[in-house]
C-alpha cells in the first residue's frame, strides 16, 4: 500500500496509567510518544472494568465512567494546538480473559448503560452497534495465564478483528489473520502499548486517506474497510 496515501497512522490499542492497572504512563506522556513518532493521533483503550482497571469500583456508577473520559481529555488537552487526534475507546473484557476493542462510543453511553460490563458480550455487541460504535476483537489467539484456555474467539459479534498485535507471539497473530480469511472480516493493528517508552510505537496502528477527528469519523473509517494496517511498521491491507 501507498503510504503517501494512507499517511495518517493511528494507534488503535494503547493504556494509560490513569485507568488500566498495568499502564506505566500518563495520558498525556502516552500521546506525547506518538505525537513524536509521527502518528496522526491515538484510540485511548484502557482496560474496562472487568479487565485490569484501576478506577476505583467504589465510585458512582457515573463517576467511574467520568475517571476513564478524563484520561482522555487529559491527552487532548496535551495535544491541543498540535494537530494531533486523541480519541476515545475502551477494551472490554467480556469474560474469560476474552477483550473487545470498542470505539466510537461517549461518555454518556456509558453513564446511560450502568453495569453494561456484566452483560453476555451479544448484548454488549448490541448496545454498542446501537449506539454506533465499532468492535474488533482484542488479540483473538492470544495465550496467557489470565486467558481461559481453549475457549474458541467469537467473530460473529464484531465488525473487525485485531490481526496484528505487536505482543503477540507471531503464531497467534497467524491465526487471527486465517480467521479473518475466513470469516471476511477487516483486520485491525495495535500495539496494545502500556509504555511511552514501548518498542509497540511506531510499529503498528491503522493508517487512513483522512484524519479521524472524531470517535464516529473513526468508525465510519474503519467501516469502509479503505485503510491501511501496520504490521511490524509495515503498511499492508486491512482485508487479508
Amino acid at each position: 500500500m501507498d503510504e503517501s496515501v494512507y499517511q495518517y497512522r493511528y494507534e488503535t490499542h494503547c493504556h494509560t496509567s490513569w485507568c488500566s492497572g498495568c499502564g506505566q504512563d500518563s495520558p498525556q506522556d502516552m500521546a506525547a510518544a506518538y505525537y513524536h513518532m509521527g502518528y496522526a493521533g491515538i484510540v485511548i483503550t484502557d482496560h474496562f472494568l472487568r479487565g485490569n482497571s484501576c478506577v476505583d469500583r467504589n465510585l458512582p456508577w457515573a463517576d467511574q465512567m467520568g475517571r476513564y473520559f478524563q484520561a482522555c481529555q487529559a491527552a487532548a488537552q496535551w495535544a491541543k494546538g498540535k494537530d494531533f487526534d486523541v480519541l476515545f475507546g475502551i477494551e472490554h473484557c467480556y469474560g474469560n480473559g476474552k477483550e473487545v476493542l470498542t470505539y466510537g462510543i461517549t461518555l454518556e453511553f456509558l453513564v446511560a448503560n450502568p453495569d453494561i460490563h456484566l452483560l453476555p458480550i451479544h448484548q454488549y455487541a448490541d448496545l454498542v452497534h446501537q449506539a454506533g460504535g465499532f468492535l474488533s476483537l482484542a488479540h483473538p489467539y492470544r495465550q496467557r495465564s489470565y486467558i481461559t484456555p481453549g475457549l474458541p474467539p467469537q467473530p460473529q459479534h464484531m465488525d473487525a478483528l485485531e490481526v496484528f498485535n505487536y505482543y503477540n507471539y507471531p503464531e497467534e497473530n497467524q491465526k487471527a489473520v486465517a480467521l479473518a480469511r475466513e470469516t471476511g472480516l477487516p483486520g485491525t493493528s495495535g500495539g496494545d502499548e502500556h509504555s511511552c517508552k514501548g518498542e509497540a510505537i511506531g510499529k503498528a496502528g491503522v493508517a487512513f486517506r483522512e484524519r479521524a477527528r472524531t470517535g464516529q469519523e473513526l468508525v465510519q473509517a474503519l467501516r469502509s474497510r479503505d485503510y491501511g494496517i501496520y504490521v511490524n511498521g509495515v503498511l499492508k491491507s486491512c482485508m487479508q
